[in-house]
């Protein structure tokens, strides 16, 4: 056996009431912090800053998904008028993208309070838009300083959203399962994480109000990131990156209509990763686990369909020619062709099939 593992520096509080810790970790990366909130986010933000006393320096609330180089730039003269030396996020991928960015253009480090499952609070990748087209990169001056997870900040997260940031985490983990420098213990973590998230969803939408799921859901959350952050992407996040940049879907909802159907377009040519993703699912065949993750989501009252998400229906053949522009390393090649009927199903909202 040979490979190659690379462990991402990092710090993680999890636990309920771990938020308490705040002030002490923010202290530790710096003494002034302009905190990133999405404007439905600003109470919650207004409590960090409460908790940070004179360490707050501003708040900024004007977050929004895919990271528009227009919000970044207004978001780096917030931090310049306040004097800030670091950032501290609260809320999920669109906010903890915003603290990137600013780690990214300016400089500042950053202390981030996931409120979803997202993941991407422990990754070094970073994702801006420009003139509706998403480009993303890796680069270890976006990894945040520290993470503080606290399952009571998702209990205001709805059960429709908390399932569509589950499944997006999921996403991370079945990609990592046949990226092309995955590894075994990417690969333990990758199935623990799905089986983790697959066993907390149901459970979270039939009692909202439980923070033992949510944690559960949290810890499949945290492997989801962190396996991102290891290896490689492939056609999944190559076509949500694209659909949602250019034409502004919602994230987390966009990666949950497309992950069953870029895992049925990549099963044949990966079939150890379909053997872990099914024993995660706990189901017996290798070859239903796309499946299995479309009637899971479906039966949780996931929106299925790109169409209903805001994906016009002439936008398949953009969809199509942008994704096979520059692709990700994937299991199986990329064409147009054989792509094409993927977007189709996928933005009709019908169950995966196999895509010749």
């Amino acid at each position: 056996m040979r490979f190659t593992y690379t462990a991402l520096p990092g710090r993680v509080l999890f636990g309920e009431g771990a938020l308490d810790e705040l002030p002490r970790e923010a202290a530790a990366i710096g003494a002034r912090a302009l905190i990133l909130c999405t404007p439905e986010q600003r109470a919650t933000a207004q409590d960090v800053s409460a908790r940070l006393g004179s360490l707050a320096a501003g708040l900024f609330d004007r977050a929004v998904m895919h990271v528009p180089v227009e919000t970044v730039a207004q978001a780096v003269a917030a931090a310049e008028a306040a004097n800030a030396d670091f950032t501290v996020a609260i809320g999920g991928g669109s906010t903890t993208g915003l603290a990137k960015a600013l780690s990214l253009r300016a400089g500042l480090p950053s202390l981030v309070i996931p409120t979803t499952f997202a993941g991407s609070e422990v990754t070094p990748i970073w994702g801006l838009t420009e003139g509706g087209v998403k480009r993303t990169g890796r680069d270890l001056a976006v990894l945040p300083r520290t993470v503080i997870y606290d399952p009571v900040l998702t209990l205001t997260l709805p059960v429709p959203l908390a399932v569509a940031s589950g499944m997006n985490a999921i996403a991370h983990c079945v990609e990592a399962l046949y990226a092309a420098d995955g590894n075994p213990v990417t690969a333990l973590m990758a199935e623990e994480g799905i089986r983790a998230l697959a066993a907390a969803l149901p459970r979270i939408a039939a009692d909202p109000h439980a923070v033992g799921p949510r944690a559960d859901a949290l810890y499949g959350c945290w492997l989801a990131g962190t396996v991102l952050g290891g290896t490689s992407m492939a056609l999944h996040h190559k076509l949500c990156h694209t659909l949602g940049g250019t034409f502004n879907l919602p994230h987390a909802q966009t990666h949950t209509a497309v992950l069953p159907h870029a895992v049925a377009y990549n099963a044949a040519a990966a079939p150890d990763a379909m053997v872990c993703a099914a024993r995660a699912l706990g189901v017996s065949d290798a070859g239903a686990v796309a499946t299995r993750l479309y009637a899971m989501a479906r039966d949780l009252g996931a929106e299925m369909a790109l169409g209903r998400l805001g994906m016009p229906t002439d936008g398949i053949e953009r969809a199509v020619s942008l994704a096979t522009q520059s692709p990700y390393p994937n299991p199986r090649p990329i064409t147009a062709d054989a792509i094409r009927p993927l977007i189709e199903r996928a933005h009709a909202g019908l169950p995966p099939t196999e895509y010749a």
